[in-house]
């Protein structure tokens, strides 16, 4: 795992846990031993919601693009918001993984500090997702060619979904290791 691109991305991007914390209204208790599953909970059910917004805007981007004639465009677009569809609802509904472990075996602070990257990374997703979809509206409203801005919402949805299942890969051989 420690070679693969996204993977040296995130851990290399490390933020502070404040800077996580600062993104979630009502965030608290992330260290502490008996809120880990409720922050886990609570990170991912804020993330999801944020994606959903995503595509929320990238289905109102779509219908723009269909009502200014764009059938031929509709097979992609759909299997773009699939994309950000899948993305969302793998966040939504991952469970936790490591939540009883914690209330056993203690982990070191380097442990925690990547998970947090990796929390912390989908967040920088999402902005991507927005400047990606603004970009992408910019375009369709421009009225010119957008296919380098669809394609660059889909890659997005493909990264941050592959980043969430190295932050479950990370968790699954911290598991294993301790």
């Amino acid at each position: 795992m420690g070679d693969n691109p996204i993977y040296q991305q995130i851990v290399s991007q490390r933020g502070r846990l404040e800077t996580l914390i600062a993104k979630i209204p009502g965030f608290k208790g992330y260290h502490e031993m008996n809120a880990r599953r409720e922050a886990d909970r609570l990170l991912r059910d804020h993330l999801a919601g944020e994606i959903e917004r995503c595509v929320t805007q990238f289905s109102r981007i779509e219908n723009k693009i269909l009502d200014a004639g764009g059938l031929k465009h509709m097979s992609r677009t759909r299997a773009v918001k699939s994309r950000l569809q899948s993305y969302a609802e793998q966040v939504s509904t991952a469970a936790p993984k490591y939540a009883g472990m914690f209330a056993e075996v203690k982990i070191g602070t380097d442990e925690l500090d990547r998970i947090y990257a990796f929390d912390e990374a989908q967040f920088r997703y999402v902005t991507r997702f927005e400047d990606a979809l603004d970009a992408l509206e910019a375009a369709v409203k421009a009225g010119g060619d957008f296919e380098a801005e669809l394609e660059a919402v889909a890659a997005a949805a493909d990264e941050a979904s592959d980043a969430f299942q190295l932050r479950d890969d990370e968790i699954l051989q911290l598991s294993e290791k301790l």
